[in-house]
């Protein structure tokens, strides 16, 4: 069995090793304050292999290096490189990872780069002298970090460091739980929304970016389709200080300019850093059922064009909020509580109507229950289009394409589902499908069902997917008195054996009682 067990941790993904190993080093340390140790390492290591790639080329002074110097700033600059201070290097710490005062060389290390790269500044951890983090726990961590396999190309740092920093974003969030969830907007969530919009080019907009998974997964999609990444420009909000820095580790972990992405802890609604912008794409996971978003200070707010929001609730001002950043022909995707679907609370309601009579509203996805982190609240995409006549696709004006999607995802632990490729393809695939001239769609009952506006206003413009897609062909065959029967019977042997059980025990104690007489 032992050495089954073995090869399996052969099997295992490097990613997954190292977060075995980075965890066991956790010791007492919670993992909301453990993630920005060891994710502020992982970063570090990043920027200092890109130092050291460009130094060699500098130091060599070959063909455009020619006669340069590898200490000055300004060759790093110009190749967006970040600098790297000599006591800063992975090299130098890496050399000193056993010494007692290894944090306080850390916490330097974070602060001389962030003078020499201002784009850095109150973006990096600063946390490694605390008095809770072991210098032996550390000095391991830094090990741990410097011997991620790069393969044979230094080149490839970015790609193997960028998914490490990925999937221990995950893995935290998932520590954290509840918590989690406000950072982290699940993988396969955004994958999903990546894939429905298909922002191949121009600027994607994330009002409520959390750790900045939307624009890396956009960027990624952009690549795997051989497009080119430098064609859309991000543009982002964050009103927690913790999380942005996060996302500006991120971004620049994969080399995206993350200069567009702001932070301001008044957030979107109070101070729009954005005021300006139009944007192609937005793709967003704001707060569910957000009450304290300051809308009685918002009521005559110009983004208000469908409706005054209620104070109460947030859900319909983000709604608003993202229309109000669209460009003429652009398409946003966002996550929502479903409540949002039905709701006709001071006057909720009314603003749904008026998005679907505008034909604003291009696709509604329920979405299955345990995604989710940090809510056990039901979920739901909605997909809008300021152009749904557009050149681009074909002419759905009066339609609004509903994917059920409840019955979709697998437990990946006893409290949290992820959708697998081929359920993220089943979307996708669905909606693309229906929205382009050649597509080859079909309503699938229990699925996917293209409604036409009147039949949502006969419904009173409730957009809960399972209102129209009805139930699935092997639902439709249920027989309710028959399932009711053998409930029934199910129920009455079981009652019949606990009350066996019940005088098996009563037998038994009356025994131990004669015994004991």
């Amino acid at each position: 069995m032992a050495k089954a067990k073995k090869n399996n941790d052969k099997e295992e993904p490097l990613e997954t090793q190292l977060w075995k190993a980075a965890d066991k080093l956790r010791k007492n340390i919670d993992a909301a304050e453990y993630k920005h140790v060891v994710l502020g390492l992982i970063f570090l290591r990043y920027i200092s292999d890109a130092f050291e790639g460009l130094y060699d080329k500098l130091k060599r002074g070959e063909g455009e290096y020619a006669g340069a110097d590898p200490e000055d700033k300004d060759e790093y600059k110009a190749e967006n490189v970040f600098f790297v201070p000599e006591k800063a290097r992975w090299a130098y710490l890496q050399s000193r990872a056993t010494q007692p005062v290894i944090g306080k060389t850390v916490d330097e290390a974070m602060d001389a780069i962030e003078k020499d790269n201002p784009s850095l500044k109150d973006v990096l951890p600063k946390v490694y002298a605390r008095g809770n983090l072991d210098p032996t726990n550390l000095g391991g961590l830094i090990n741990l970090v410097g011997n991620i396999a790069m393969g044979d190309a230094k080149d490839r740092s970015a790609d193997v460091l960028g998914h490490v920093f990925e999937y221990f974003l995950g893995e935290f969030a998932l520590a954290e739980g509840k918590k989690g969830g406000q950072f982290y907007t699940p993988r396969s969530v955004v994958e999903v929304l990546v894939k429905m919009l298909e922002p191949y080019k121009g600027r994607v907009f994330d009002p409520c970016c959390g750790s900045g998974g939307m624009f890396v997964q956009s960027e990624k999609f952009v690549v795997e389709h051989q497009g080119k990444v430098n064609d859309i420009s991000i543009y982002g909000q964050e009103s927690n200080h913790t999380t942005w820095r996060l996302a500006r580790m991120n971004l620049a972990i994969r080399g995206i300019d993350s200069s567009q992405v702001k932070w301001n802890n008044e957030g979107s609604f109070l101070n729009d850093g954005h005021k300006d912008l139009k944007a192609d794409y937005v793709i967003a996971n704001p707060p569910f059922n957000d009450s304290d978003w300051s809308g009685e200070l918002l009521k005559k707010d110009g983004r208000w064009k469908y409706g005054v929001p209620p104070s109460g609730n947030a859900n319909y001002a983000w709604i608003q909020h993202f229309l109000y950043h669209l460009s003429p022909s652009g398409q946003a995707g966002f996550v929502l509580a479903k409540g949002s679907l039905t709701s006709k609370t001071s006057g909720e309601g009314e603003i749904r109507k008026a998005l679907v009579e505008a034909r604003l509203v291009d696709c509604i996805i329920n979405l299955p229950a345990k995604l989710f982190l940090n809510t056990q609240i039901p979920a739901c995409l909605w997909f809008l289009s300021r152009n749904k006549a557009n050149g681009r696709f074909r002419n759905r004006t009066d339609e609004i394409l509903f994917i059920d999607a409840r019955n979709l995802g697998h437990l990946i632990n006893r409290r949290t589902k992820e959708f697998s490729q081929e359920d993220i393809d089943a979307i996708s695939g669905t909606y693309h499908n229906w929205r382009n001239p050649d597509g080859n769609y079909e309503d699938v009952k229990g699925f996917c069902c293209s409604v036409p506006i009147d039949r949502v206003r006969e419904l009173d413009y409730v957009l809960t997917p399972g209102r129209y897609v009805g139930l699935a062909d092997e639902e439709d065959d249920f027989d309710f008195k028959e399932r009711f029967t053998r409930l029934k019977a199910e129920f009455e042997d079981q009652l019949k054996d606990e009350t066996r059980l019940n005088q098996l025990i009563l037998e038994n104690l009356g025994k131990i009682k004669i015994n004991h007489g």
